[in-house]
């Protein structure tokens, strides 16, 4: 191999293990709300009876940032270059977690949570972007892979961090990490995909409403965005009303939301590179996500049907519910492929947002069936919606593996 040939394949590797962190802080930030929710609505004066509407409140205003930033850094991504959108959006979400540690009253928490969201929008899709146009068709499924395996293990460090310390000292060292993670940032490089689009001025870049302007490029990126929401309405439901829907089941114990986002996030991880290297083997990312989407629904079945849960038995389901879903990276490297240059930044961050932001109907109709319904089969119920929903979508898209993606949209 020669010098440049080894040096490009250590930028590489960089560019990969530098995306990667970048998830892993991400991830850490995302889902520590639903991880110090009760210690910390305790410390700030909330009632028992108002943790869960005032939770939905606080995590919707975070999901809500979500959808706004998807769209800004998307748009800045495909306009000024992916780097730019990597040092914005960790800034913005770091001095967010910061000042969040301060918060003495759930209305400022809302809105800092908000800022938050709208700061961590903007990192998995270029960091995504930049693996999927860097990398060699042939392998760029294994970079995703990495980057989600070890980004999704934030999840894990929440968790830990948030049961060993106090909620305030871990919202403080989720924008220390991002600060830290500014100075590696510094060696990452510009995709050169990117640099060859930025020259032409015969077509339009960053332009959202593109989407919209094509039926058949609407209907594609409608169908991106709904393969994705099963792995949230887990995580963002299932999982962190996992004490209520406890409650229901009869559990013997009582269910830690915490300790069971750790765990969906560790099947979340694994799940991520089986569902990468199985894509790889099958030459096939549709076919896998079929897949995992109907494992999900055998592993939700369980889960809704285990009466007198334990502890343990809570953990293991979680373990296995992630795994299930744990289709995240490749969902986002779908969404990827889809699409030219000069738009791709812009699919690639406001898909996987638009997909955490879905959470907020997705929450409505939840509860509208809680309140005609008991909470475990308003869970079936909408579990059979988004599992539907997400099955016709990945059966609309065209497969994308080995697809050339130094095009544009015209």
């Amino acid at each position: 191999m020669d010098p440049q040939a080894k040096t490009n394949n250590r930028n590489v590797i960089f560019l990969v293990i530098v995306a990667a962190l970048g998830y892993f802080v991400d991830i850490y930030d995302l889902v520590l709300f639903s991880v110090v929710r009760l210690k910390s609505f305790t410390d700030i004066g909330v009632s028992a009876e108002h943790m869960r509407t005032e939770g939905e409140y606080v995590i919707n205003m975070q999901m809500f940032g979500l959808l706004i930033g998807g769209l800004i850094w998307g748009i800045i991504g495909d306009k000024f270059g992916r780097i730019k959108v990597l040092f914005g959006s960790i800034l913005m979400y770091s001095v967010a977690n910061i000042a969040n540690g301060f918060a003495t009253d759930v209305h400022t928490y809302a809105i800092i949570r908000l800022i938050a969201g709208i700061g961590l929008a903007g990192e998995l899709g270029a960091g995504i972007t930049l693996v999927t146009e860097t990398m060699d068709k042939e392998k760029r499924g294994y970079g995703t892979m990495v980057v989600a395996g070890i980004g999704l293990l934030g999840a894990a460090a929440a968790a830990t961090i948030g049961k060993h310390f106090t909620w305030q000292t871990s919202y403080f060292v989720g924008g220390g990490m991002g600060l830290l993670l500014l100075l590696l940032r510094v060696g990452t490089f510009e995709s050169g995909m990117f640099k060859h689009a930025e020259q032409s001025t015969e077509v339009s870049k960053g332009n959202f409403f593109m989407l919209f302007s094509d039926r058949k490029r609407f209907l594609k990126y409608l169908a991106c965005i709904c393969l994705g929401l099963p792995l949230w309405f887990i995580v963002g439901i299932l999982v962190t009303q996992s004490p209520e829907i406890g409650k229901a089941l009869g559990a013997k114990d009582l269910l830690n939301a915490g300790t069971g986002i750790m765990y969906t996030y560790f099947g979340i991880a694994i799940g991520d590179v089986v569902c990468g290297f199985l894509a790889q083997v099958l030459k096939s990312r549709k076919k896998t996500v079929l897949i995992f989407q109907s494992l999900s629904v055998v592993t939700v079945i369980i889960y809704l049907t285990s009466t007198g849960l334990t502890e343990s038995t809570f953990i293991l389901i979680c373990l296995f519910m992630g795994f299930a879903v744990g289709y995240w990276a490749t969902f986002v490297t779908i969404a990827a492929e889809q699409f030219g240059t000069n738009i791709r930044s812009t699919v690639t961050t406001t898909a996987p947002n638009f997909v955490r932001g879905a959470l907020i109907p997705i929450t409505f109709v939840f509860e509208f069936f809680v309140h005609h319904y008991s909470i475990v089969s308003a869970a079936f119920i909408v579990m059979g919606i988004v599992t539907v929903i997400a099955m016709i979508s990945v059966s609309y898209l065209k497969e994308s593996f080995n697809k050339d993606l130094n095009y544009l949209e015209e």
